[in-house]
Protein backbone atom coordinates (compact mmCIF):
# COMPACT_ATOMS: atom_id res chain seq x y z
CA UNK A 1 0.00 0.00 0.00
CA UNK A 2 1.06 3.22 -0.84
CA UNK A 3 1.30 5.59 1.82
CA UNK A 4 0.20 9.22 1.53
CA UNK A 5 2.12 12.07 2.82
CA UNK A 6 -0.22 13.08 5.28
CA UNK A 7 1.81 15.23 7.65
CA UNK A 8 1.09 18.90 7.35
CA UNK A 9 2.68 21.46 10.27
CA UNK A 10 0.50 23.82 12.21
CA UNK A 11 0.48 26.50 9.33
CA UNK A 12 -1.14 24.40 6.82
CA UNK A 13 -3.50 21.79 7.52
CA UNK A 14 -5.11 20.20 5.36
CA UNK A 15 -8.59 20.66 3.60
CA UNK A 16 -10.52 17.67 4.00
CA UNK A 17 -13.65 16.08 2.31
CA UNK A 18 -15.78 13.63 3.99
CA UNK A 19 -18.07 11.87 1.98
CA UNK A 20 -20.99 10.74 4.02
CA UNK A 21 -22.42 12.80 7.61
CA UNK A 22 -23.47 9.60 9.89
CA UNK A 23 -21.58 9.55 13.06
CA UNK A 24 -18.22 8.35 11.30
CA UNK A 25 -18.29 10.66 8.95
CA UNK A 26 -19.35 13.49 11.57
CA UNK A 27 -17.28 12.30 14.28
CA UNK A 28 -14.28 12.85 11.87
CA UNK A 29 -15.18 16.28 11.01
CA UNK A 30 -15.08 17.35 14.06
CA UNK A 31 -12.13 15.93 15.03
CA UNK A 32 -10.47 17.68 12.18
CA UNK A 33 -12.35 20.83 12.31
CA UNK A 34 -11.68 21.19 16.16
CA UNK A 35 -7.88 20.64 14.78
CA UNK A 36 -7.97 23.55 12.72
CA UNK A 37 -8.49 22.04 9.51
CA UNK A 38 -11.11 23.60 7.14
CA UNK A 39 -13.40 20.09 6.53
CA UNK A 40 -16.22 19.85 4.33
CA UNK A 41 -19.08 16.65 4.50
CA UNK A 42 -21.36 15.96 1.84
CA UNK A 43 -24.40 13.35 2.30
CA UNK A 44 -27.01 11.83 -0.16
CA UNK A 45 -29.49 12.88 2.78
CA UNK A 46 -30.32 14.34 5.87
CA UNK A 47 -27.31 14.72 8.54
CA UNK A 48 -27.56 11.49 10.59
CA UNK A 49 -30.15 9.76 8.91
CA UNK A 50 -29.19 6.48 7.70
CA UNK A 51 -27.64 3.84 9.16
CA UNK A 52 -26.95 6.04 12.18
CA UNK A 53 -30.65 6.75 12.86
CA UNK A 54 -31.63 3.25 11.92
CA UNK A 55 -29.23 1.75 14.49
CA UNK A 56 -29.85 0.48 18.29
CA UNK A 57 -26.86 2.25 20.05
CA UNK A 58 -25.71 -1.08 21.70
CA UNK A 59 -21.75 -0.71 22.46
CA UNK A 60 -21.54 -4.54 23.29
CA UNK A 61 -18.19 -4.91 22.91
CA UNK A 62 -17.91 -8.53 25.14
CA UNK A 63 -21.53 -10.61 24.68
CA UNK A 64 -21.51 -10.26 20.53
CA UNK A 65 -17.79 -11.38 20.45
CA UNK A 66 -18.82 -14.97 18.56
CA UNK A 67 -16.25 -17.60 17.29
CA UNK A 68 -14.11 -16.16 14.15
CA UNK A 69 -14.65 -12.87 15.18
CA UNK A 70 -11.69 -12.61 17.30
CA UNK A 71 -9.53 -10.27 14.99
CA UNK A 72 -12.18 -7.94 15.71
CA UNK A 73 -11.87 -7.48 19.45
CA UNK A 74 -9.20 -5.46 19.90
CA UNK A 75 -10.73 -3.01 17.99
CA UNK A 76 -14.04 -3.15 19.72
CA UNK A 77 -12.92 -2.93 23.11
CA UNK A 78 -10.51 -0.06 22.50
CA UNK A 79 -13.28 2.25 21.27
CA UNK A 80 -15.67 0.65 24.27
CA UNK A 81 -12.94 2.00 26.52
CA UNK A 82 -12.73 5.51 24.98
CA UNK A 83 -16.91 5.59 25.17
CA UNK A 84 -17.20 7.14 28.40
CA UNK A 85 -14.88 10.49 28.01
CA UNK A 86 -16.07 10.50 24.36
CA UNK A 87 -19.35 10.81 25.60
CA UNK A 88 -18.53 13.15 28.12
CA UNK A 89 -16.61 15.35 25.25
CA UNK A 90 -19.87 15.14 22.92
CA UNK A 91 -22.30 16.46 25.25
CA UNK A 92 -19.71 19.27 26.39
CA UNK A 93 -18.97 20.83 22.92
CA UNK A 94 -23.00 20.40 21.58
CA UNK A 95 -24.52 20.90 24.36
CA UNK A 96 -27.06 17.93 24.28
CA UNK A 97 -27.15 14.51 26.12
CA UNK A 98 -26.81 11.31 24.83
CA UNK A 99 -28.06 8.76 27.39
CA UNK A 100 -25.28 6.64 28.09
CA UNK A 101 -26.72 4.33 30.18
CA UNK A 102 -24.76 1.96 32.04
CA UNK A 103 -26.68 -1.02 33.36
CA UNK A 104 -25.16 -3.42 31.38
CA UNK A 105 -26.19 -6.35 28.61
CA UNK A 106 -27.48 -9.72 29.20
CA UNK A 107 -28.00 -12.58 26.51
CA UNK A 108 -30.64 -14.73 27.86
CA UNK A 109 -31.68 -18.27 27.79
CA UNK A 110 -35.69 -19.25 27.54
CA UNK A 111 -35.30 -22.55 27.95
CA UNK A 112 -32.34 -25.58 28.16
CA UNK A 113 -31.69 -26.07 24.43
CA UNK A 114 -31.37 -21.78 24.63
CA UNK A 115 -29.19 -22.46 27.60
CA UNK A 116 -26.50 -24.65 26.10
CA UNK A 117 -25.80 -22.55 23.34
CA UNK A 118 -25.20 -18.99 25.75
CA UNK A 119 -23.45 -21.29 27.87
CA UNK A 120 -21.22 -22.46 25.39
CA UNK A 121 -20.97 -18.16 24.58
CA UNK A 122 -20.10 -17.51 27.95
CA UNK A 123 -17.31 -19.98 27.96
CA UNK A 124 -15.98 -19.21 24.83
CA UNK A 125 -16.00 -15.18 26.43
CA UNK A 126 -14.62 -16.46 29.33
CA UNK A 127 -11.39 -17.76 27.96
CA UNK A 128 -11.28 -14.63 25.65
CA UNK A 129 -10.69 -12.89 28.90
CA UNK A 130 -13.61 -10.81 28.66
CA UNK A 131 -15.26 -9.96 31.88
CA UNK A 132 -19.09 -12.00 31.37
CA UNK A 133 -20.01 -13.67 34.12
CA UNK A 134 -23.24 -16.36 34.49
CA UNK A 135 -26.48 -15.35 36.25
CA UNK A 136 -28.90 -18.34 37.70
CA UNK A 137 -32.81 -17.87 36.02
CA UNK A 138 -33.59 -16.87 39.30
CA UNK A 139 -30.91 -14.11 39.72
CA UNK A 140 -32.13 -12.70 36.25
CA UNK A 141 -36.00 -12.63 37.56
CA UNK A 142 -34.69 -11.00 40.46
CA UNK A 143 -33.11 -8.02 38.34
CA UNK A 144 -35.55 -7.77 35.14
CA UNK A 145 -38.33 -9.29 36.80
CA UNK A 146 -41.06 -8.63 33.97
CA UNK A 147 -39.65 -10.93 32.13
CA UNK A 148 -40.87 -14.87 30.57
CA UNK A 149 -40.98 -16.46 34.14
CA UNK A 150 -39.24 -19.76 32.89
CA UNK A 151 -36.03 -17.67 31.92
CA UNK A 152 -33.43 -20.62 32.47
CA UNK A 153 -30.71 -18.06 32.96
CA UNK A 154 -28.11 -15.27 31.18
CA UNK A 155 -24.53 -14.17 30.10
CA UNK A 156 -24.59 -10.86 31.93
CA UNK A 157 -21.96 -7.87 30.97
CA UNK A 158 -21.92 -5.55 33.66
CA UNK A 159 -19.38 -3.14 30.76
CA UNK A 160 -21.77 -3.61 27.75
CA UNK A 161 -23.09 -0.28 27.77
CA UNK A 162 -25.63 1.46 25.46
CA UNK A 163 -26.02 4.79 23.98
CA UNK A 164 -28.95 6.62 21.93
CA UNK A 165 -27.62 6.37 18.54
CA UNK A 166 -29.98 9.21 17.37
CA UNK A 167 -29.02 11.79 20.28
CA UNK A 168 -25.34 10.97 19.49
CA UNK A 169 -25.99 11.82 15.43
CA UNK A 170 -27.45 14.81 16.29
CA UNK A 171 -25.10 16.17 19.08
CA UNK A 172 -22.10 15.11 16.58
CA UNK A 173 -23.36 17.44 13.60
CA UNK A 174 -24.07 20.17 16.28
CA UNK A 175 -20.16 19.39 17.77
CA UNK A 176 -18.82 19.76 13.97
CA UNK A 177 -20.48 22.59 12.90
CA UNK A 178 -19.28 24.15 16.34
CA UNK A 179 -15.89 23.47 15.59
CA UNK A 180 -16.09 24.85 12.42
CA UNK A 181 -16.70 21.98 9.72
CA UNK A 182 -19.55 22.78 6.87
CA UNK A 183 -22.06 19.89 6.51
CA UNK A 184 -23.39 19.76 3.23
CA UNK A 185 -27.16 17.79 3.40
CA UNK A 186 -29.34 16.47 0.27
CA UNK A 187 -25.58 17.02 -1.59
CA UNK A 188 -24.57 13.60 -3.19
CA UNK A 189 -21.26 13.02 -3.89
CA UNK A 190 -21.53 11.52 -7.61
CA UNK A 191 -17.63 10.73 -7.99
CA UNK A 192 -14.44 11.00 -6.35
CA UNK A 193 -11.81 12.91 -8.73
CA UNK A 194 -8.58 11.22 -8.73
CA UNK A 195 -5.91 12.61 -10.90
CA UNK A 196 -2.25 11.11 -11.31
CA UNK A 197 -3.05 8.60 -8.58
CA UNK A 198 -4.20 11.24 -6.14
CA UNK A 199 -7.59 11.71 -5.04
CA UNK A 200 -7.56 15.72 -5.43
CA UNK A 201 -11.97 16.03 -4.24
CA UNK A 202 -15.23 15.01 -4.78
CA UNK A 203 -18.39 16.08 -7.66
CA UNK A 204 -20.96 17.14 -6.10
CA UNK A 205 -23.24 18.12 -9.08
CA UNK A 206 -21.41 20.44 -11.09
CA UNK A 207 -19.33 21.40 -8.66
CA UNK A 208 -15.47 19.84 -7.70
CA UNK A 209 -14.69 20.64 -4.14
CA UNK A 210 -10.73 20.57 -4.03
CA UNK A 211 -9.52 19.17 -0.85
CA UNK A 212 -5.92 17.57 0.14
CA UNK A 213 -7.80 14.41 1.11
CA UNK A 214 -10.89 12.43 0.99
CA UNK A 215 -12.71 10.48 3.64
CA UNK A 216 -14.93 8.16 2.37
CA UNK A 217 -16.96 7.33 5.16
CA UNK A 218 -20.48 7.06 3.07
CA UNK A 219 -21.56 3.76 5.00
CA UNK A 220 -23.51 1.13 2.66
CA UNK A 221 -23.23 3.40 -0.65
CA UNK A 222 -19.43 3.66 -0.31
CA UNK A 223 -18.75 1.32 -3.04
CA UNK A 224 -21.36 2.77 -5.60
CA UNK A 225 -19.78 6.29 -5.99
CA UNK A 226 -17.57 6.46 -9.46
CA UNK A 227 -14.15 7.44 -10.22
CA UNK A 228 -12.26 4.69 -8.29
CA UNK A 229 -10.90 1.83 -10.01
CA UNK A 230 -12.17 -1.55 -8.91
CA UNK A 231 -9.00 -2.71 -7.04
CA UNK A 232 -9.70 0.65 -4.65
CA UNK A 233 -13.22 0.50 -4.69
CA UNK A 234 -14.07 -0.83 -1.08
CA UNK A 235 -16.48 -3.89 -1.27
CA UNK A 236 -19.14 -2.77 1.17
CA UNK A 237 -23.08 -3.77 0.49
CA UNK A 238 -25.95 -3.22 2.23
CA UNK A 239 -27.06 -6.06 4.80
CA UNK A 240 -30.95 -4.41 5.08
CA UNK A 241 -31.97 -4.82 9.26
CA UNK A 242 -35.46 -4.09 10.68
CA UNK A 243 -36.81 -2.84 13.55
CA UNK A 244 -39.60 -1.48 15.57
CA UNK A 245 -40.17 0.74 18.46
CA UNK A 246 -42.90 0.20 21.06
CA UNK A 247 -44.07 2.84 23.96
CA UNK A 248 -43.57 1.65 27.78
CA UNK A 249 -44.17 3.92 30.85
CA UNK A 250 -41.23 5.47 31.64
CA UNK A 251 -41.29 5.61 35.15
CA UNK A 252 -42.64 1.76 35.39
CA UNK A 253 -40.38 0.56 32.45
CA UNK A 254 -40.65 -3.41 31.66
CA UNK A 255 -36.65 -3.70 31.21
CA UNK A 256 -33.86 -1.47 32.35
CA UNK A 257 -30.96 -3.54 30.87
CA UNK A 258 -30.47 -4.71 27.11
CA UNK A 259 -31.18 -7.85 26.57
CA UNK A 260 -30.32 -10.23 24.09
CA UNK A 261 -33.58 -13.12 23.67
CA UNK A 262 -32.92 -16.15 21.13
CA UNK A 263 -33.81 -14.32 17.88
CA UNK A 264 -34.41 -10.61 18.82
CA UNK A 265 -32.30 -7.63 21.50
CA UNK A 266 -34.55 -5.35 23.56
CA UNK A 267 -33.07 -1.95 24.00
CA UNK A 268 -35.02 0.34 27.03
CA UNK A 269 -34.45 4.20 26.95
CA UNK A 270 -34.75 6.30 29.25
CA UNK A 271 -37.53 8.14 27.56
CA UNK A 272 -39.95 4.99 27.85
CA UNK A 273 -38.88 3.80 24.04
CA UNK A 274 -38.61 -0.02 23.71
CA UNK A 275 -35.77 -1.45 20.48
CA UNK A 276 -36.85 -4.44 19.20
CA UNK A 277 -34.13 -5.50 16.55
CA UNK A 278 -33.08 -6.41 14.08
CA UNK A 279 -33.46 -8.77 11.14
CA UNK A 280 -30.44 -9.41 8.88
CA UNK A 281 -31.64 -9.98 5.35
CA UNK A 282 -29.58 -10.05 1.80
CA UNK A 283 -32.09 -7.39 -0.04
CA UNK A 284 -29.88 -4.44 -1.50
CA UNK A 285 -31.35 -0.97 -0.65
CA UNK A 286 -34.87 -2.41 -0.80
CA UNK A 287 -36.10 -0.15 2.75
CA UNK A 288 -39.60 -2.06 2.76
CA UNK A 289 -40.93 -3.05 5.84
CA UNK A 290 -42.30 -7.13 5.79
CA UNK A 291 -44.68 -9.07 7.21
CA UNK A 292 -42.44 -11.42 7.85
CA UNK A 293 -39.34 -9.86 9.53
CA UNK A 294 -42.09 -7.67 11.65
CA UNK A 295 -43.30 -10.53 12.89
CA UNK A 296 -40.24 -11.94 13.89
CA UNK A 297 -39.46 -9.33 15.96
CA UNK A 298 -43.11 -9.13 18.01
CA UNK A 299 -42.54 -12.84 18.22
CA UNK A 300 -39.28 -12.64 19.66
CA UNK A 301 -39.72 -9.73 22.18
CA UNK A 302 -43.04 -11.43 23.66
CA UNK A 303 -41.41 -15.00 24.21
CA UNK A 304 -39.14 -13.20 26.30
CA UNK A 305 -41.15 -10.27 27.56
CA UNK A 306 -44.61 -10.77 27.36
CA UNK A 307 -46.04 -7.44 28.87
CA UNK A 308 -45.02 -5.89 25.24
CA UNK A 309 -48.68 -7.24 24.17
CA UNK A 310 -49.94 -4.38 25.51
CA UNK A 311 -47.33 -1.58 24.72
CA UNK A 312 -48.23 0.40 21.30
CA UNK A 313 -46.14 0.37 18.61
CA UNK A 314 -44.75 3.72 18.07
CA UNK A 315 -42.73 2.99 15.23
CA UNK A 316 -40.89 1.04 12.62
CA UNK A 317 -38.12 1.38 9.98
CA UNK A 318 -35.72 -0.57 8.00
CA UNK A 319 -31.95 0.43 7.70
CA UNK A 320 -28.35 -0.85 5.96
CA UNK A 321 -25.65 -1.83 7.78
CA UNK A 322 -22.38 -1.26 5.63
CA UNK A 323 -21.13 -4.98 5.35
CA UNK A 324 -17.96 -6.31 4.29
CA UNK A 325 -16.85 -9.84 2.85
CA UNK A 326 -15.41 -10.20 7.07
CA UNK A 327 -18.00 -8.09 8.67
CA UNK A 328 -15.40 -6.19 9.53
CA UNK A 329 -14.38 -2.18 8.60
CA UNK A 330 -12.25 -0.85 6.59
CA UNK A 331 -10.05 1.61 8.20
CA UNK A 332 -6.88 3.69 6.94
CA UNK A 333 -4.99 4.35 3.47
CA UNK A 334 -5.64 3.67 0.15
CA UNK A 335 -3.47 3.49 -2.60
CA UNK A 336 -4.97 6.76 -4.36
CA UNK A 337 -2.44 9.13 -2.17
CA UNK A 338 -4.87 11.38 -0.48
CA UNK A 339 -8.18 8.81 -0.21
CA UNK A 340 -8.26 7.63 3.39
CA UNK A 341 -11.27 4.70 3.98
CA UNK A 342 -13.64 5.14 7.56
CA UNK A 343 -16.07 2.02 5.97
CA UNK A 344 -17.98 -0.95 6.36
CA UNK A 345 -18.56 -0.82 10.38
CA UNK A 346 -21.61 -3.70 9.83
CA UNK A 347 -23.28 -3.70 12.71
CA UNK A 348 -20.56 -1.48 14.94
CA UNK A 349 -20.80 1.55 13.48
CA UNK A 350 -21.65 3.43 16.87
CA UNK A 351 -19.32 1.31 19.20
CA UNK A 352 -16.67 2.07 16.81
CA UNK A 353 -17.37 6.19 16.33
CA UNK A 354 -14.94 7.29 19.06
CA UNK A 355 -11.92 4.90 17.73
CA UNK A 356 -12.64 5.27 14.44
CA UNK A 357 -12.45 9.24 14.70
CA UNK A 358 -9.68 9.47 16.57
CA UNK A 359 -7.14 6.95 14.62
CA UNK A 360 -8.70 8.69 11.42
CA UNK A 361 -7.84 11.90 12.70
CA UNK A 362 -4.36 11.36 13.53
CA UNK A 363 -3.60 9.51 10.07
CA UNK A 364 -4.70 12.69 8.60
CA UNK A 365 -2.73 15.11 10.98
CA UNK A 366 0.13 13.59 11.98
CA UNK A 367 0.74 10.54 8.99
CA UNK A 368 0.84 7.81 11.78
CA UNK A 369 -1.44 4.74 11.98
CA UNK A 370 -2.69 3.59 15.27
CA UNK A 371 -1.68 0.17 15.31
CA UNK A 372 -5.47 -0.89 16.21
CA UNK A 373 -6.40 -0.14 12.86
CA UNK A 374 -3.83 -1.69 10.61
CA UNK A 375 -5.11 -5.42 10.70
CA UNK A 376 -8.13 -3.05 8.81
CA UNK A 377 -6.66 -2.19 5.94
CA UNK A 378 -8.25 -2.95 2.37
CA UNK A 379 -4.91 -4.44 1.10
CA UNK A 380 -6.46 -8.01 3.59
CA UNK A 381 -9.25 -8.42 0.79
CA UNK A 382 -6.57 -8.15 -2.52
CA UNK A 383 -6.37 -10.99 -4.55
CA UNK A 384 -3.28 -12.95 -3.95
CA UNK A 385 -0.57 -13.28 -6.69
CA UNK A 386 -1.16 -15.91 -9.08
CA UNK A 387 -5.17 -16.55 -7.88
CA UNK A 388 -6.49 -15.43 -10.74
CA UNK A 389 -4.51 -17.91 -13.36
Amino acid sequence: MVSAPLFHSDSAKPTVAVVGAGVIGLSIAWRLAAAGCRVEVFDRGAAGRGASHAAGGMLAACVETEPGEESLLPLTRASQDLWPAFAAELEAASGMAVDLRTEGTMVIALNADDAAKVRFLHDFQTKLGLPVEWLSGAEVRRREPYLQPGVAGALFCAGDHQVDNRKVATALHAAALRAGAVVHEYAEVSRIEVRGGRAVGVQVGDRLVEADHVVLAAGAWSGWIDGLSPAVRPPVRPVKGQMLCLRMDARLPLLRHVVWTPGTYLIPRLDGRLLVGATTEERGFDDRLTAGGQFALLEGAWRALPGIAELPIEEAWAGFRPGTRDDAPILGLSEVEGLVYATGHHRNGILLTPVTADSIARLILTGEADPVIRPFALDRFAQPRGAAA
